[in-house]
């Protein structure tokens, strides 16, 4: 049996269907802004609306709408939960050994400046991770990374949530690009460089923006040329990298640019007033022999060579077809809904088959090539067996609510895309005519929103951007690249995102006090990247990548 998704199940008005389609947005917003909910109570309540108007007004079969939340309860688990598991069992091991201390010391000693401690591990640092991992792993590290320097919970996990905005076009190894590259049939080279063109303004704006809710116009002065440094190594790296390298490596790149440029800079350079949060003491720094330095760091220096194994194309060809561990990798086909929704036009060029899977990866993903590194991490710091249980067990008490929480979040995902309700938004954002340009990346902001996944975003709406760029007679390319610039900064109020960074700083139960912090920033950044979008299509169409 089939079914066909319908964009207009209420008096075929694509309008009215759309308000319908938003209510589980407004819920959910509502049950974190005003009635303070926890995030999994919030996200409960949302996935249950989803699904009532899945069934009632969209009129999808009661089996796929219970399929739909499997499959995402299910991608929630896996790969996404195990991710942040992973990373945060590596961390617990770490500071359970002591090494972290000295690791907290050597940061202090690059800089006592708390504000370029913030630029250097969640805007440098966590780039690098974005590029390497992405699906929440940065956000969890460097937010925990970052308490441990001291930094209030909330705080550290507001900031970091910010700094992750700039990377996620390019994160996972350029993942959101090229798989929508290969969804709309556009060169995956061209969307990376017309990305690498639309982001320089936010990316050379975060680092400051972050500066200045810490400290104000004051520290922005204070730390100006330490920050331009980070900043602009950053864009200018990200920029060429994306123009000429593809969307693979430009996290990375930029990154380590980033990290040995600010660092050097801070060798020479200290501002003149040493900001130390709100008790503003001075902070004498212990010295250690640089062999424990490099112990203390060895974890996430053995995250990175494990990431950059994992990503290499010979370990990847080891689960190709024929590969040695091709076998470790199971796909799960969610029986009644595999091929059984039909997504229509205008959202597609012809009727197509949904996918609907669950693919169980135990090697071939992030989250074990974070947990192999904690593992190894276990015998460089000589934890015992009673430290390895400890961390054992305080990752599983602590992640137990925010996996939950990340599983109800997918669900409400899938029941949304499944059924067409995100279609519905989408297509309304996009019967604005002329004033298309600015809605374009707001479609993405919505579909990173409910996804939690740049990728997902891209793969949802890219056929939809596609689709207005040909009937208003704009540059495909220019929509396709706003979708995945809106959504890099929708992923700082997505309920996926809220809940592993409260999962990572200690705060879970208290998810609406982190999308309250967010959600004013979001909506700013979403508005900026609207009228650059407009910019660029109507005054400066000259920078807008060509791709025939």
């Amino acid at each position: 049996m089939t079914w066909q998704q319908n964009y207009t199940p209420i008096a075929d008005s694509l309008w009215l269907s759309g308000f319908v389609a938003l209510l589980p947005i407004l819920l959910f917003l509502a049950c974190l802004v005003w009635f303070k909910l926890k995030g999994w109570m919030a996200a409960a309540l949302t996935v249950g609306l989803s699904a009532v108007i899945a069934l009632v007004v969209y009129g999808m079969p009661f089996n796929m709408v219970v399929m739909s939340f499997i499959q995402g309860f299910l991608t929630g688990l896996w790969p996404i939960a195990w991710i942040i598991i992973a990373a945060i069992f590596l961390y617990k091991i770490a500071v359970k050994t002591g090494y972290f201390e000295i690791l907290k010391q050597s940061v202090i000693a690059v800089t006592p400046d708390q504000r370029l401690q913030v630029i250097l591990i969640a805007f440098c640092f966590g780039a690098f991770l974005e590029g390497a991992i992405g699906f929440g792993g940065p956000v969890a590290i460097t937010a925990a990374l970052l308490v441990g320097l001291g930094l209030p919970p909330l705080y550290a996990a507001g900031l970091c949530m910010i700094a992750n905005t700039a990377p996620v076009a390019f994160g996972a190894v350029g993942i959101p690009i090229t798989a929508l590259g290969n969804a709309v049939g556009v060169p995956a080279d061209a969307i990376a460089a017309m990305v690498g063109r639309m982001l320089p303004p936010l990316t050379m704006f975060v680092p400051f923006f972050i500066v200045f809710l810490m400290s104000g116009f004051k520290g922005v002065k204070e730390t100006f040329p330490a920050v331009f440094v980070a900043a602009f190594s950053f864009a200018i790296v990200q920029y060429f990298s994306s123009n000429y390298l593809g969307p693979e490596l430009p996290d990375i790149v930029s990154a380590i640019a980033s990290i040995a440029a600010t660092s050097v800079f801070l060798k020479f350079w200290q501002p003149a007033n040493i900001y130390r949060g709100d008790s503003n003491i001075t902070v004498e720094v212990q010295q250690y022999h640089i062999c424990k330095v490099i112990v203390a760091w060895m974890p996430f220096i053995l995250l990175v060579f494990t990431i950059t194994l994992w990503n290499m194309p010979f370990f990847k060809s080891l689960f190709a077809a024929g590969g040695a561990l091709v076998k470790t990798n199971f796909v799960v086909l969610m029986d009644g809904l595999h091929n059984a929704v039909i997504q229509m036009q205008p959202l597609v060029n012809k009727p197509t088959p949904l996918v609907a899977d669950w693919k169980w990866k135990l090697i071939d993903n992030p989250g074990t090539a974070i947990f192999l590194a904690a593992i190894l991490s276990i015998f460089v710091l000589r934890a015992t067996p009673k430290i390895v249980i400890e961390s054992a067990q305080d990752t599983i008490k602590e992640m137990s609510i925010p996996v939950l929480t990340i599983g109800l979040v997918l669900a409400f995902a899938f029941i949304s895309k499944n059924s067409g309700q995100a279609a519905t938004m989408g297509l309304a954002l996009s019967h604005t005519g002329g004033l298309f340009p600015f809605f374009s990346p707001l479609i993405g902001w919505i579909g990173v929103f409910l996804t939690g996944s740049d990728t997902s975003s891209n793969l949802l709406f890219g056929p939809l951007q596609q689709v207005t760029a040909k009937i208003l007679n704009m540059p495909e390319v220019l929509f396709m690249a706003a979708n995945t610039v809106g959504g890099v900064v929708g992923k700082m109020i997505s309920p996926q995102s809220i809940a592993i960074a409260c999962a990572a700083v200690g705060l879970v139960g208290r998810e609406s006090e982190l999308f309250r912090f967010t959600l004013k920033y979001s909506i700013g950044f979403v508005v900026f990247i609207g009228v650059w979008t407009v910019v660029i299509a109507y005054m400066i169409p000259q920078i807008i990548v060509l791709t025939h």
